[in-house]
């Protein structure tokens, strides 16, 4: 399990996906019955439009929102950063890192093919990662 492609990671994935109209509420059950901590909003033709995460749903309610009312469009991340299915799992390890965020949307062409998280990726990989952060506070 040394640097493995992003699509060998994904390959049999059936990410959760909804549409921007859905509620709040909607995804999170959604997330609860799938026990995954992101959702993918898409279109009807599975192009990424954004990304609501755990996070998001904490906001919501910190903030007033009523789950059953507020919309995924309302509250997502728009236009999240992706990767191809082609990169590394090292590639992915470092944008999660640099952008401080735990999901990834897999897209080509605009349309999603998966998703990677952090505990998607383990032994060899993590341990390459963590040199190179090491490596990089050293040098700086």
């Amino acid at each position: 399990m040394t640097n493995r492609n992003i699509s060998f990671i994904v390959k049999d994935q059936n990410p959760l996906m909804l549409r921007p109209t859905d509620t709040v509420q909607t995804a999170c059950r959604s997330m609860c019955e799938r026990s995954v901590g992101a959702v993918l909003v898409t279109d009807a033709r599975a192009h990424l439009k954004g990304i609501f995460t755990g996070r998001d749903a904490v906001q919501v309610i910190a903030n007033g929102g009523d789950p059953a009312k507020v919309q995924l469009s309302e509250v997502m991340t728009a236009k999240p950063d992706t990767i191809d299915p082609e990169h590394k799992a090292i590639d992915a390890l470092h944008m999660m890192c640099d952008g401080g965020y735990r999901h990834l949307p897999v897209v080509v062409d605009g349309k999603v093919v998966g998703i990677v998280s952090r505990s998607d990726f383990k032994g060899l990989e993590l341990d390459q990662f963590e040199d190179e952060q090491s490596l990089w506070e050293r040098i700086c």
